[in-house]
């Protein structure tokens, strides 16, 4: 075999509108709308610098399947500068770009491949250099946004063949429960179809599945929420004469996403947690100094530090000191070393002996185990959250809203509901009113009451 190299894209949601930031500074808002095009551009100077043979996007081109002109003719922009390098490339669309979206009719260069719908199909790789055949590639395009049949079962090795067998799909593999299970299929599935590098697109987060054969998600080359920390960026595959693949990540992103962790247990005040988060804003920015950071920050842990978040607002006045100071920045285009806080999550609680109050015969003590015992499964979540919301579910857009909250959602409405009671239950209150007991000495007055009754 022939040894060569490829590049492996996916999900790149050219022009991605960035829902739920409408509120941001202009040129923060414009930067980030302008990331997804930088991402590109940093693939293309990747694929030429990396001198690779040729190119994969497994599916998700655009954003949204009217994908808008400025997107199209920046994608073109791209496709036009690998193929003056000789580099060709091989692509799918997925459900956020299927074929039948209203696109440009334009002329693609010569070596770019679309793959269409239907069986999969074929097309050979050349190395860029001599010509020399390499490689199979087989792909299916979406017809439509949505696909929920098992495409995979579509695929099959061209007979008769000794190259290396490449096959591109848009899907969801062992039912990913973060996307949309479109294209559904097993890493059994995969592995039985006989093809030695499946080029995977839909998941956003990086993982390599299964190693013989490489059953690969690269990710999307840019992350957008809060839910697609990390880097982000592509592989590159080098396969070798005996058609053994070495896989390396490449950085795409210009803006990085996060969430940072910040326990209050031993902060003092308001002043000592003002300086924590500040700190933290300091330190991401002279760890990413080449890009810019957009960070959510949880705020965890038990201490006095709770109830200045929770009664006084200070976690909101301090976003908007925080994105005020970026602003500023932003205005004079200093978009490296950014970093722009998008928001706190707040998952603090009182100073109290958690494990001692869920150990109590009392209410508060039967609710903390109630709770810990139906968040053990999914199954105890969701039907103790089917009772305790029956009520609501009589208003449709609230119907909705639940619906498509995600497991990780549903824990945190529990946790906040866990600390809500400790707050109304605990006695800690009374103690702090009646003038600032220690929370032992607020638990041993709730009892006696208790025992008075």
């Amino acid at each position: 075999m022939i040894p060569f190299r490829f590049l492996h894209a996916a999900d790149l949601h050219l022009d991605s509108r960035f829902a739920g930031l409408a509120q941001l500074p202009h040129a923060v808002r414009s930067y980030l709308r302008e990331s997804t095009f930088a991402a590109l551009g940093r693939l293309v100077g990747v694929a030429v610098e990396a001198k690779v043979d040729f190119v994969v996007i497994s599916g998700d081109v655009y954003d949204v399947s009217d994908a808008s002109l400025q997107g199209q003719l920046r994608f073109q922009e791209a496709l036009k500068k690998l193929d003056e390098h000789g580099i060709k490339v091989y692509l799918i669309h997925g459900n956020h770009d299927p074929l039948d979206g209203p696109r440009l009719k334009t002329e693609l260069p010569e070596g770019i491949t679309v793959f269409g719908t239907g069986e999969p199909g074929l097309a050979v790789a050349c190395r860029r250099s001599d010509g020399a055949e390499v490689a199979v590639i087989s792909g299916i395009s979406y017809p439509t946004q949505k696909v929920t049949e098992n495409t995979a079962l579509r695929y099959n090795r061209k007979p008769g063949s000794t190259l290396f067998h490449i096959a591109l799909l848009h899907g969801n593999v062992d039912g990913d429960s973060q996307h949309e299970t479109y294209s559904p299929c097993t890493r059994k599935d995969l592995i039985g179809r006989g093809f030695d590098y499946w080029a995977l697109g839909h998941i956003h987060k990086r993982s390599i599945l299964h190693e013989h054969p490489p059953i690969v998600y690269p990710g999307n080359i840019q992350g957008r929420s809060v839910k697609e920390t990390g880097p982000k960026g592509c592989y590159i595959a080098d396969v070798n004469a005996e058609g053994h693949v070495q896989l390396e990540f490449r950085e795409l992103d210009t803006v990085r996403w996060q969430v940072r962790e910040i326990p209050i247990d031993s902060l003092a005040d308001e002043a000592e947690w003002t300086a924590a988060v500040e700190q933290a804003v300091e330190d991401i920015r002279e760890e990413l100094p080449q890009l810019m950071s957009v960070v959510r920050f949880r705020l965890t842990g038990r201490g006095n530090v709770h109830r200045i978040l929770s009664e006084k607002g200070a976690a909101a006045d301090l976003l908007s000191e925080l994105q005020r100071r970026e602003a500023v920045r932003a205005d004079r285009q200093a978009y490296a070393g950014l970093v722009w806080t998008e928001g706190f999550s707040v998952e603090t609680g009182l100073p109290v002996d958690r494990g001692r109050l869920r150990q109590e015969d009392s209410f508060l003590g039967e609710l903390l185990r109630l709770s810990g015992r139906s968040a053990e499964t999914e199954d105890g979540l969701e039907e103790l959250l089917a009772a305790a919301l029956r009520p609501l579910l009589e208003n449709r857009e609230l119907r909705r809203l639940l619906a498509a909250a995600g497991a990780a959602d549903k824990r945190e409405w529990l946790r906040s509901a866990e600390e809500l009671g400790i707050t109304l239950l605990s006695g800690t209150e009374d103690a702090e009113k009646a003038g600032g007991r220690e929370p032992k000495e607020a638990e041993a007055g709730r009892q006696e009451r208790g025992s008075e009754r």
